[in-house]
């Protein structure tokens, strides 16, 4: 009777397994940092999400509302070497650094409607919101003449001012004036602090709504 004896993994069978082990691990890292620079691509040049935290913007937006940004805008300005001017009413997120006048030490992003834009002049005056600009040499009032939601806002709009904006500069105002850190306080925003547009309010659901 012959004896055989039992076949050993050679060396060569063995460095078979684990590169193959080795090229599947390889191929699942490469699809999740694929993955990952693709969603750090999309945030930073195309949307984001967002919750809202305080009541500056109330009625418009409450607190903890989500909300998605449009960026797309902004990122063709500055890939075109362009600046990104919002329209009149839009409501935006902007980054603001000089926040010591509203009680903060740091750098923050915040949300607001625009009021002003490039060279327009701001007249804030018994509690009235009034701009000139090329088109409107004898002003308009905003607050009155444009399509966003005013049924509800809280007036009057205070300190009595004028602004005389340049070229690169825009006015924003909370929809809540007497509880908002906005551009009375601030000052104007340049154009360069833009991060984008609010387009969507995904949550609550029952409020859900397109800007």
């Amino acid at each position: 009777m012959r004896l055989f004896k039992k076949a050993q993994p050679t060396e060569h069978g063995t460095e078979t397994v684990k590169t193959s082990g080795a090229r599947e691990f390889l191929s699942f890292a490469g699809i999740i940092l694929l993955a990952l620079v693709f969603a750090f691509l999309i945030i930073t040049f195309v949307f984001r999400s967002y919750s809202v935290d305080g009541p500056s913007m109330e009625p418009t937006l409450q607190n903890q509302n989500k909300l998605i940004v449009w960026k797309v805008p902004r990122t063709w300005a500055r890939i075109t070497g362009h600046q990104y001017v919002p329209k009149r009413g839009d409501i935006i997120v902007f980054t603001e650094a000089n926040l010591s006048a509203c009680g903060q030490n740091t750098s923050r992003q915040l949300i607001k409607r625009v009021i002003g834009l490039p060279n327009n002049k701001i007249v804030i005056k018994n509690g009235t919101v009034t701009v000139y600009s090329k088109n409107h040499p004898n002003g308009f009032r905003p607050d009155q003449t444009l399509g966003y939601d005013k049924s509800h806002f809280i007036q009057p709009t205070t300190p009595n001012e004028t602004i005389q904006l340049n070229s690169h500069q825009l006015f924003v105002l909370g929809d809540n004036r007497p509880v908002s850190c906005d551009s009375r306080i601030f000052g104007p925003i340049n154009t360069s602090q833009v991060i984008g547009k609010l387009v969507l309010r995904i949550l609550p659901l029952s409020e859900a709504r397109v800007f």
